[in-house]
């Protein structure tokens, strides 16, 4: 049995004990695994039951496992999956340039990372509408309205009124992973459900191996999440 988290699958570790009046439920962020104690009369899908309804606080502890990601001059973000360092001179351009393996940008520094991050949204919206129009084309479906957004539970969701929502850290990951995600979304224009003939025609227009895109994101969608984390933490106190 397992859990997902934030679009990480976690193993259940499950005990049962005499001496439990109720299920507990506590995260190991060393091994990550989340760990149940049951009393003898309850079920397993009570506990998983359970767990689900732990989901915003197991979340909580697994994010602090992490540090944040700060963008600073000199710090490294990921971009189409690449590591990028970036640097900060008053002599480069106030917007952000990609070269020879660097983020480069002028203007004042206190304001670096609030522009990259405008930067990497506005690349994001750029790269998914590219993406998007491809599988479209492929699926022979409509072109939807695209909204780019920060959700933390789910990479990408398709609404039925012709509309994809896709998080904008996806463009910090390799091209095959982001894409697999818009062909994801794009055949659930067609079939909004997870049927088999759901993944007949996603396996149609998706032209790399959506498992090995699906473990990339379980192993490292995380880190994702913390790029920028810490300044997310401080808009929200």
């Amino acid at each position: 049995m397992a859990i997902s988290l934030d679009g990480i699958s976690y193993p259940l570790e499950l005990r049962r004990s005499k001496q439990a009046r109720s299920i507990i439920v506590s995260p190991d962020t060393v091994k990550g695994v989340v760990r149940l104690t049951l009393p003898t009369y309850a079920s397993e899908q009570q506990a998983l039951r359970f767990a689900r309804s732990k989901s915003d606080w197991l979340n909580a502890r697994f994010a602090e496992a992490l540090p944040p990601v700060p963008i600073i001059d000199g710090g490294q973000i990921a971009f189409l999956g690449e590591p990028q360092r970036i640097r900060w001179s008053p002599e480069f351009s106030r917007t952000p340039e990609l070269a020879e393996g660097e983020i480069r940008l002028g203007g004042p520094q206190e304001l670096v990372e609030s522009r990259i991050l405008r930067w990497l949204k506005a690349q994001a919206r750029t790269i998914f509408a590219e993406d998007l129009q491809f599988y479209c084309d492929r699926a022979g479906s409509d072109l939807p309205r695209l909204a780019v957004g920060d959700a933390r539970r789910r990479w990408g969701s398709c609404s039925g009124h012709q509309s994809i929502r896709l998080s904008w850290r996806l463009v910090m990951a390799p091209s095959h992973v982001r894409r697999s995600v818009v062909a994801h979304e794009v055949a659930h224009l067609t079939h909004m459900d997870h049927s088999h003939r759901f993944y007949a025609l996603l396996d149609q227009i998706y032209e790399s191996d959506r498992r090995t895109a699906d473990r990339w994101l379980k192993d490292h969608g995380r880190g994702l999440h913390m790029v920028g984390a810490e300044r997310q933490s401080q808009a929200a106190g």
